[in-house]
């Protein structure tokens, strides 16, 4: 019996028990992503996204990586403020569509135009096919930003789990680059898939879809090549510097492998002076954010991040935590 989760997240746990839903790690790829459909599908019973002004599938051009967006505008702003946002899915599963009501409900959080990316996943497309194509949507965002009706000095980069990685390394990738982004929201992110820490002890098993060996299966997919744990562009904490990165918030989940990697790249960032703020949620698991109308943190949390970056777009700063 897992301890220390919160009565909602009990509650789901032995909801998922009773189905028989199988672990991820026992699945093949395409099973994988056949369950996570599936799920996602029955959520939608009980909670329909909710909508919002305008939504608009689009495409980079091939100079930009020919990678999939789903455009969701709040309002008729011409210069509104916009998030680009990476789901989660280990790199392997997930897409546009599964992640739908969580970028409805974050669009409308934050009060912004929020861009959703398709990126290429594993096994098919290894690392680092899925970070091309997040700054290469980047890349192209910013290049259309009359067009696309955004304000690109309010540009924030948002993900959770993988999609935290994306984001993650998209923003270190972006002052390489010289191209501005005002804010990183980084939700239980994915930074050194290498695991080892203390969290991978506490909850490496019983604590909901994501397990140790779970995030073994995903490593297996996404870096089939040792070599590749070596790269910052899979392991983020691993970039010689972190200064000059915009201001971040990290969203931990107390009952999470990821939880004490996250809390320890907040504090990486702030030893390297960006300002930082940090919410943890006690009680929750992995994934938790997605848990929309299940669990009432998952729109806490998505407040936390509409507010955060409300404060960045109308102070373009934050107070470190």
């Amino acid at each position: 019996m897992p301890q220390g989760v919160h009565p909602q997240i009990q509650a789901l746990l032995d909801k998922m028990q009773a189905l028989g839903i199988p672990k991820i790690q026992t699945l093949s790829t395409q099973a994988a992503r056949n369950l996570i459909e599936q799920l996602y599908v029955a959520r939608l019973e009980e909670y329909p996204p909710p909508p919002v002004a305008e939504v608009v599938d689009a495409v980079t051009d091939p100079s930009h990586g020919s990678v999939p967006l789903r455009i969701y505008r709040t309002c008729s702003d011409p210069q509104a403020p916009v998030i680009i946002f990476f789901h989660g899915g280990g790199h392997v599963f997930g897409n546009l569509r599964t992640y739908d009501s969580v970028a409805r409900f974050l669009a409308l959080q934050a009060g912004c135009t929020l861009i959703s990316v398709g990126y290429r996943k594993a096994p098919e497309h290894p690392f680092p096919a899925a970070v091309e194509d997040s700054f290469n949507a980047l890349r192209w965002v910013v290049e259309n930003a009359g067009d696309l009706r955004i304000d690109p000095t309010r540009l924030a980069l948002c993900g959770d789990s993988a999609g935290g990685n994306l984001a993650a390394v998209t923003a270190l990738m972006a002052r390489d680059a010289g191209i501005p982004v005002a804010a990183q929201a980084l939700i239980y992110p994915v930074i050194n898939y290498r695991g080892g820490t203390g969290s991978y002890d506490r909850y490496g098993s019983g604590y909901g879809i994501l397990e140790s060996d779970t995030v073994a299966w995903f490593r297996e997919r996404y870096l089939p090549d040792p070599e590749m744990y070596q790269d910052w562009r899979a392991n983020p904490a691993l970039a010689p510097s972190h200064a000059g990165l915009p201001p971040a918030l990290v969203l931990t989940a107390e009952c999470d492998v990821l939880h004490d990697e996250g809390a320890a790249y907040a504090q990486q960032l702030r030893d390297a002076g960006v300002p930082v703020a940090q919410v943890d949620f006690p009680g929750m698991i992995h994934g938790f954010f997605s848990y929309l109308g299940l669990v009432d943190d998952a729109e806490r949390a998505h407040e936390s991040v509409g507010r955060f970056l409300r404060g960045i777009w109308g102070e373009q700063e934050v107070r470190p935590s």
